[in-house]
């Protein structure tokens, strides 16, 4: 057989990162001369079947910030960020054969349109006997750790966290090395601009409560903050379901979703920060989120195809519309029902929403409206910054009540979720300070709106958080 030189590719997707990236330091460790890539899938940017780009402008400005902050890191380990345009299984094929390059790295993915690109790759790197090796890192527990296969994985939640909570626990962070050689006479390539991508450059929303910016250097810096020089991280169970400001939550989603910060990286500082300021539920709290996490993408890593299908995991085939004209009054935020329209209208103007108000639109899309949960899904998923396949699908699955949920579903009122959580109409009132009409019923619905509730939008018009358009 061919001896290959001492050369290494290290496929980069949703691991953006030095940090806690095992493919990237394992590459490091064993190659002579590493060749870290990322490639601009033009798939990302395709059309869905809905009318809007998979990728839309905040997911692919958080991307290209991300790609340049990792660019900057690896140039002063002494290396570089090679950025190609293209389908992945083409490119890194095409690069594997003419470097003679070793191996190809890659961390596995658990959603099946990753994993047919790496199927693709193992044939291609096969028939010129290289080899794709997988590492596992999106995860805060080991998939080889788990206390039972993938195919066993508990059907519920609790389930899950009772038998793996007090086991072994993640993996500890291996050290960072401080250099690394680069394979030669490779040109890095340039990041494109968002015009190359097809998208207009805008001016930062003024009203956004948060200024997002991609990369692993604004990962670290914000959950340094979060937890240390603003000390927010003790208060966390108490402040989680807000809707308005910068520290309600830790913000970290965006950075985890591209693998800008490895969820082991924040699970060791919190174990940090309870051995140095304080031990609570809130400390709890922001793990037992992680272990959530954990759990979607087990989920979409054991049941595959299921979640993106209509019927879901459950296979439960609801009747629901694909009315055009309703999915778009959603998406843009004029159905007339305040809560709902002031959480869509942040998502369309910064990229971001927080968890209450994902889980009231969507559960107006699917129970209200009466429309596919899919459009919703992705819609989501072209405008999320903290997009990812396996938490996003996972979650619309479960309020449709064709996923994980024992229940059938989940119906949240969007007048008593605003009556709870945010009284004095303080949210809305920043999103929508106009109201195009206040319903007394709500749309395709068989929710009539009680008395409290009519009171409840009437008080809210008589304190001028609502101009109602005539």
């Amino acid at each position: 057989m061919k001896q290959f030189k001492n050369r290494t590719i290290v496929w980069l997707r949703n691991d953006l990162r030095i940090h806690n990236n095992e493919a990237l330091l394992q590459a490091i460790a064993t190659a002579d001369e590493v060749l870290p890539i990322y490639c601009i899938d033009p798939r990302m940017f395709a059309e869905t079947r809905w009318g809007f780009k998979r990728t839309g402008y905040f997911r692919a400005k958080f991307l290209l910030e991300s790609l340049q902050d990792l660019r900057f890191r690896l140039r002063d380990m002494g290396g570089d960020l090679i950025v190609r345009s293209g389908k992945p299984e083409e490119i890194i094929f095409g690069l594997a054969r003419y470097h003679e390059v070793r191996s190809v790295y890659v961390q596995e993915e658990v959603c099946t349109e990753e994993q047919a690109a790496e199927d693709t790759m193992i044939a291609a790197l096969a028939s010129i006997d290289r080899h794709l090796e997988f590492f596992w890192g999106s995860t805060l527990l080991h998939i080889d750790d788990l206390p039972f296969p993938i195919e066993d994985l508990p059907a519920v939640f609790s389930d899950f966290r009772k038998a793996t909570e007090g086991k072994s626990g993640p993996r500890k962070s291996p050290a960072t090395p401080k250099h690394f050689k680069l394979i030669p006479d490779i040109p890095p390539g340039d990041i494109p601009s968002l015009e190359d991508l097809g998208f207009e450059e805008r001016p930062r929303e003024k009203k956004a409560v948060f200024p997002f910016m991609g990369g692993e250097t604004n990962a670290l810096l914000r959950l340094k903050s979060y937890l240390w020089e603003d000390d927010l991280l003790k208060t966390y169970k108490e402040t989680r379901n807000g809707l308005l400001g910068a520290d309600y939550s830790t913000k970290l989603s965006p950075w985890l979703a591209l693998g800008c910060i490895s969820p082991t990286t924040i699970y060791e500082e919190i174990k940090k920060y309870e051995e140095r300021v304080v031990k609570n539920k809130s400390t709890y709290w922001l793990v037992f989120e992680l272990l959530w996490r954990d759990y979607f993408r087990f989920i979409a890593f054991k049941e595959g195809r299921k979640i993106f299908q209509r019927g879901g995991i459950k296979g439960k085939r609801n009747k629901s519309s694909t009315d055009q004209q309703l999915f778009e009054k959603w998406k843009n935020g004029e159905t007339g029902v305040p809560f709902i329209d002031a959480n869509m209208r942040e998502l369309n103007a910064t990229g971001f929403m927080s968890n209450r108000g994902r889980q009231n639109v969507a559960s107006f899309l699917i129970n209200d409206l009466k429309l596919d949960w899919r459009m919703g899904a992705a819609w989501f998923e072209s405008m999320l910054i903290d997009y990812d396949p396996a938490s996003n699908y996972g979650n619309w699955n479960y309020i449709a009540g064709i996923g994980i949920d024992p229940r059938e579903g989940r119906y949240f009122n969007p007048v008593k979720q605003a009556k709870r959580y945010d009284p004095n109409g303080d949210y809305v009132k920043y999103w929508l300070p106009q109201l195009t009409r206040v319903p007394t019923k709500f749309v395709h619905s068989p929710h009539e709106l009680t008395p409290s509730e009519q009171q409840y939008l009437g008080w809210m018009l008589d304190r001028d958080y609502y101009s109602p358009i005539v």
